[in-house]
């Protein structure tokens, strides 16, 4: 494939972001690489330098909607090609994934999502020859499209097969297609706030959930919203911010945050009054951590290591450690829409793995008596429940401390039978679909026996 041209001031507006959004489509499906390397850091697209702001959000939600919609789209376009997406022109099939994703869910007139696909399509030299097939078949989207999606509705085709039938067998029918449907909504922005909730609601149109988080449909760069240079708040989804809460009262305590970038639980320990050391094995993930303790004027220890084997250099051990493991992030699906189609069932055995070890030396860290929240923002029960069960089966020294519904706003349905965090996508529903549901997160919380 040639290298991505970028934007001149002559060339048709909007066409560069869906250049690049057909980049970043190809990188996720041809190349499996994931969305966030495409769009942020080092490895990010050469050409995002040169969008402006509204471009910038409209290529990532050219690139979220095929991604989130990839199943439906696949199945609509199957209707509407008598031999199939052509596979020896990758710009092909992406140009026509994004237009039809214009067609039937963005607010984008037809004849322009038509028009510029036809024009990725004629600027790459395999693809220019689909041009004409492309129209049409946009074209015949535009027509037939809303039909062929009443024919599908309600079926769960933009999960993963591998997946839906994994939580068919974990959560039942009809809560699995409860979860593939809250995954099709577009996410709110969900913020932790350091005070006064019903305030920064207000300020940013938004409602307070039950937990305190701050949930809003404002959409573009947070850099500019009302309190973020101040250090007001920072982006975490509701679920997420749930585990580090788990320990109560943490001021003046010792705690460790292991795996701890971006964050946000480093931050909400430090607001909390802990001395906080936080652990993360990438340098450049570190550095992102460090920019939000300044921006949020909290401070931190830090160290780069891998977590397995990190050696604090205080001895005696911690309070608290809080371990938010690697794994296949398959909870948070409606944030991160490329999970679902880069990850394999074999990632829950490698990873599952990496977070016994992790989950094992954080207990050998904790004081007598300390506290130990383990979590991961996956559905599997293989990373979540498993992983704990295990561990509590292979020494007595750790003991389960059961989470009550009062530590999670009375919301009872948060909590399984053995007194742990599960929360689902489905949860906390909502009139407005785009202000309900939850990332899925699991969380239990361990003590070392004194």
């Amino acid at each position: 494939m040639p290298p991505p041209r970028f934007a001149t001031s002559s060339e048709v507006p909007g066409l560069a972001a869906r250049r690049i959004a057909a980049d970043v489509v190809d990188g996720v499906l041809h190349k499996h690489r994931t969305l966030d390397d495409q769009l942020d850091g080092t490895g990010a697209h050469p050409g995002l330098k040169q969008l402006a702001d509204r471009d910038r959000a409209l290529m990532r939600r050219l690139v979220a909607t095929t991604l989130r919609r990839l199943g439906t789209l696949g199945h609509v376009l199957s209707r509407l090609l008598d031999r199939g997406v052509p596979t020896d022109a990758p710009r092909a099939q992406s140009a026509l994934l994004i237009g039809a994703a214009q067609i039937l869910w963005m607010d984008v007139p037809d004849h322009a999502a038509v028009d510029l696909s036809v024009r990725l399509v004629q600027a790459d030299r395999r693809a220019a020859k689909y041009a004409g097939l492309v129209n049409a078949v946009l074209r015949r989207c535009a027509r037939e499209g809303a039909g062929l999606l009443d024919d599908v509705q309600g079926q769960p085709l933009d999960i993963a097969p591998w997946l839906l039938t994994r939580w068919i067998a974990h959560y039942g029918e009809a809560t699995a297609k409860t979860i593939a449907a809250a995954l099709g909504q577009e996410p709110s922005l969900d913020l932790t706030v350091k005070s006064d909730a019903a305030q920064w609601a207000a300020r940013l149109h938004g409602e307070v959930l039950p937990t305190e988080t701050v949930r809003t449909l404002l959409h573009g760069s947070v850099t500019v919203l009302p309190g973020f240079a101040e250090g007001q708040w920072w982006v975490q989804d509701a679920a997420a911010a749930l585990p580090a809460r788990l320990f109560g009262d943490v001021a003046g305590k010792t705690m460790a945050d292991l795996c701890a970038a971006p964050g946000g639980k480093t931050a909400q320990l430090a607001h909390g009054g802990a001395h906080v050391t936080a652990v993360d094995r990438s340098p450049a993930r570190m550095a992102r951590l460090k920019d939000n303790m300044t921006r949020l004027q909290l401070t931190a220890e830090t160290a780069v290591a891998d977590a397995a084997e990190w050696q604090p250099a205080a001895t005696g051990g911690f309070d608290g450690i809080l371990v938010d493991a690697p794994c296949t992030s398959t909870g948070t699906i409606r944030r991160h829409p490329d999970v679902g189609w880069l990850r394999s069932e074999a990632d829950i055995a490698a990873l599952s793995s990496v977070q016994r070890r992790l989950l094992t030396r954080a207990a050998s860290l904790l004081k007598p008596g300390g506290m130990l929240v383990y979590c991961t923002c996956s559905l599997e029960p293989e990373e979540g429940e498993q992983v704990v069960e295990s561990a509590l089966a292979d020494t007595t020294e750790l003991r389960r401390v059961p989470i009550t519904a009062n530590e999670v706003a009375g919301l009872a349905e948060l909590i399984t039978e053995a007194g742990d965090l599960r929360t689902l996508p489905c949860h906390l529903p909502h009139q407005d679909p785009r202000l309900g549901g939850l990332d899925g997160f699991y969380a239990a919380r361990l003590e070392r026996r004194p």
